[in-house]
């Protein structure tokens, strides 16, 4: 019932953070394959990106629901991944939630926190790559940060390349 009130809501009320294709756009540039991995069932997924008409972005849509754990467990990360093809090293992810900034490094994935105001000063929201306070300021300045702390990273495997 709780997952139906929320479709209900995003279809009647909701709306996107601005810059969205923003984002979209600079991860598309950059030649990535984009992904949904999320704690969210798939039916209201599927309702997001429906409503939205994001669907069409990306080549995959991955929920916790196919996963033994959910977030902050990088599992659900971790198994898009797989499905694209991609190594974890290589991924980017956009996060809003304190849970998924865990997760996402813990994947060893680089990432870019969007968090709500009152979670921008959370501990674990700090250990993103970069935190945003909109998907608006998603911009090239952005994505050379993302590539220079990935190539900074002493644990990274060497000859590997950055995100791309």
């Amino acid at each position: 019932m709780i997952v139906d009130r929320v479709g209900q809501l995003v279809v009647g009320q909701g709306t996107l953070q601005p810059g969205v294709d923003r984002a979209l756009a600079l991860c598309r540039d950059h030649g990535l394959p984009l992904a949904v991995a999320s704690s969210t069932e798939y039916r209201l997924i599927e309702i997001v990106l429906g409503h939205f008409d994001l669907r069409r972005h990306f080549a995959l849509v991955h929920s916790a629901e196919d996963e033994p754990f959910g977030k902050p467990h990088p599992g659900v990360f971790l198994s898009a991944a797989a499905k694209l093809g991609v190594a974890p090293d290589q991924c980017v992810v956009w996060e809003d939630a304190p849970a998924g900034v865990l997760a996402a490094k813990a994947a060893r994935m680089a990432c870019v926190a969007v968090p709500e105001p009152g979670e921008r000063t959370d501990r674990v929201v700090a250990i993103a790559d970069a935190v945003l306070g909109s998907l608006e300021e998603a911009d090239e300045a952005l994505w050379e940060r993302l590539v220079a702390a990935h190539l900074a990273d002493p644990l990274a495997a060497p000859g590997r390349t950055p995100p791309v």
